[in-house]
This record gives C-alpha cells, structure tokens and sequence, in this order.
C-alpha cells in the first residue's frame, strides 16, 4: 500500500486474507508512506518480486501517469488505485470503480434502470470513481452536487469521459428536497456537511455513504430509520480489493475469506454482503 499516511489502512487486513487463503505462504503485503513525487522512483527501483501495489492519496494520479499500460475505467476516472507488474511494465487500474458497483449491488441492492437519475455529493477524487461507477452500472444522468463548481472539473472531465449526462448544482443553492426521488444517491463528503439535509437525502432509495468512521453517520441513521438500502465505505473497500486481489495473484479473489477478515477487524460493525 502506498501513500501518505498509510498507517490506519485496514487493506493489510483484506490481502492477507486473500493470500492465507490461496495458500500464497510467501507473500506478504506491507504499508509504505509515499507521497505522489516520491511513487514514481520507489516503485521503478523495486525488483520484479514485488508483483503490485494498492495505492491511495496522494498518490493516485501519480500512479496514472508512471503506468506503462492503462485501463479504461482507470483511464475514465483520471486516477488509479492499482499498479500491477505484467510482461510489459506497469498496469494501472483503478477498482474503485468496482467498489462503487459492487457496494451499491450488494449492500445497497440497486439493480440500475437506464431511466434511472442519480445524485453525487461532492466533486473530489471518489466522486471521480463514483460517477465512472454509476456510469458501469448503466446510469446516464448524474446530478452532481459541490460546494463550487470550478473545484469540481476532475470529476466533470471523469463524467464526460464516462459519456455522463451531468447537472451541476451549488450546494448553497439546491433544493435538497427534490434530490429525494433520485434513484441512487452516493455521498463522498463529511457527515457534517450533510446533517442538515440527512431527512430528504434519506428519501433516495439505494444510498452510499463512503464514510465509515465514525460510525454511524447522521446520514446512515437516517437510512435505517427509513428502511432504506445503504451501502458503506466500508463495503465500497471490500469490493475494490477484489479486483486488487485479482490483479496481484492472477486468481479468483477468496471473496468470503477477505469478507469474514474485515468483519473481524472492524468489529462486525458491518455485515459486508457480497454477492
């Protein structure tokens, strides 16, 4: 895992797992502090037994542009949380986008209608990976919701590349009443910013809210005391290490052993659902 701070990473937790349970005695995966201008020279004088890395900020548009080769939803999204040794150099992915799908699949038990609206809290780097994801998941139409819109264009320039149709709402002048009939919901900024409007955000019917410390979230509370379906950061960081798992060992990731590793670390604080 590289990037700054790494320390309260639970991805340690999840590849472990995956490897104890594929019987990879031998590997191992550790933390490293990084940041984004150091990532290009650690990762290019690693030798060849280190088959990948998780990355996370600052350094996921470093990632991008150190790969030798890219994938499109990596490529979508403008950042990648994955670089995966091949014959040919570095591949960079980001499963993000997978963490998104599948969180919201799983846990928030959408099965996506073309005709379907949804609606994104903030315009940073997981909102980047959250409209690429919806975009995955069949959605056209994504109202995106930010503070000021000149500070969202890394997630506009992710919606357009993803062929979004986007609205652009400020956050000071929108009427959060009328986003409650929005499909899908997914929330990438503080509980605090949202607490003032939990009771009509709560109305959407297959919410995300990516935070999952501290727990629960004003927002969460408010789901279950609706009745809704809510996925969590936390399901959204199972989902994405499948994908990881994958890339590192070239097998099917143990999807249930990494599920029951996380529950355990967290506390069963989760039920974590997979499909």
């Amino acid at each position: 895992m590289l990037g700054k701070p790494v320390a309260h990473s639970l991805s340690p937790v999840l590849h472990g797992a995956a490897f104890a349970a594929l019987g990879l005695t031998g590997w191992t995966y550790e933390r490293i502090e990084t940041s984004a201008e150091e990532l290009p020279g650690l990762v290019g004088r690693l030798g060849p037994e280190w088959a990948g890395f998780s990355v996370t900020m600052p350094g996921k548009r470093a990632a991008l542009d150190h790969a030798d080769e890219v994938t499109p939803r990596a490529a979508a999204v403008g950042a990648a949380n994955t670089l995966v040794r091949t014959e040919r150099g570095w591949l960079a992915d980001c499963t993000d986008v997978e963490g998104v799908t599948g969180a919201l699949r799983a846990a928030g038990g959408y099965e996506p209608s073309p005709a379907d609206t949804a609606v994104v809290l903030g315009g940073g780097g997981t909102a980047a990976a959250a409209v690429v994801g919806l975009a995955a998941l069949g959605v056209r139409q994504v109202r995106l919701v930010v503070r000021d819109p000149a500070r969202a264009g890394e997630t506009l320039d992710a919606a357009k590349r993803a062929a979004l149709d986007v609205d652009v709402l400020r956050w000071a002048e929108t009427d959060f009443a009328a986003l409650g009939s929005a499909a899908v919901l997914v929330n990438t900024v503080p509980p605090d910013a949202v607490a003032a409007h939990v009771a009509e955000l709560a109305a959407v019917e297959h919410v995300l809210d990516v935070i999952y410390h501290p727990w629960p979230t004003p927002l969460a509370e408010a789901v279950a005391a609706r009745g809704g379906r809510l996925a969590t950061g936390l399901d959204m960081l199972l989902h994405q290490a499948f994908g990881q798992a994958e890339h590192f060992t070239g097998r099917p990731a143990p999807r249930a052993a990494m599920r029951d590793a996380l529950r355990a670390a967290t506390g069963d604080l989760l039920p974590l659902p997979i499909d």
